[in-house]
């Protein structure tokens, strides 16, 4: 049993690291765009649990990530939004990276999750991108790059999940 626990495990290491089938290259994107969008989330989340007091902005008169992120709609929840944001990003990472190149024909229900989660996030995200310019008639460029993460995270799971979907049907 040890042997083969092992093997599994240098398969998917093999796999992870070197292996280059489209559905791997969608994972890495998942992977990249997630932290993309944790850099920013986290800038964010500094800012709104008083760790950091001011958040820099693009020298354009529009832009005031400060009171965006300090808008009742960032609190709404009970907890700040980026603090959610960052840890939903941060869960797409180990969701992307579990199982082999082959998890769509092995596996199609992950990818099927992942999209699902991903395309709810990509709402969310436009719900929030939507406030900025009509609510708090400012932008914020961290939220606007957040935004723009998770929705290139869902168009990614999509494919993936496309891939999945034939699978799992058996189409």
């Amino acid at each position: 049993m040890k042997t083969l626990i092992k093997k599994d495990t240098q398969d998917l290491r093999r796999e992870l690291q070197k292996g280059d089938n489209e559905n791997l290259k969608l994972r890495r994107g998942i992977i990249a765009l997630s932290l993309l969008g944790m850099g920013a989330m986290t800038a964010v989340s500094l800012f709104q649990t008083g760790i950091v007091k001011h958040l820099p902005d693009p020298p354009l008169p529009d832009f005031d990530s400060d009171k965006v992120n300090s808008s009742d709609t960032a609190y709404a929840l009970g907890v700040p939004d980026g603090t959610i944001s960052l840890a939903s990003l941060a869960a797409n990472i180990p969701l992307a990276a579990f199982g082999g190149a082959d998890r769509t024909e092995k596996m199609p229900l992950v990818p099927l999750a992942a999209a699902a989660k991903a395309s709810v996030e990509a709402v969310v995200a436009g719900w929030y991108f939507y406030q900025m310019p009509t609510k708090e008639k400012k932008w914020c460029g961290y939220c606007i790059l957040g935004a723009a993460a998770n929705v290139g995270i869902a168009a990614l799971t999509l494919m993936e999940a496309k891939n999945a979907w034939k699978s799992f049907s058996g189409k």
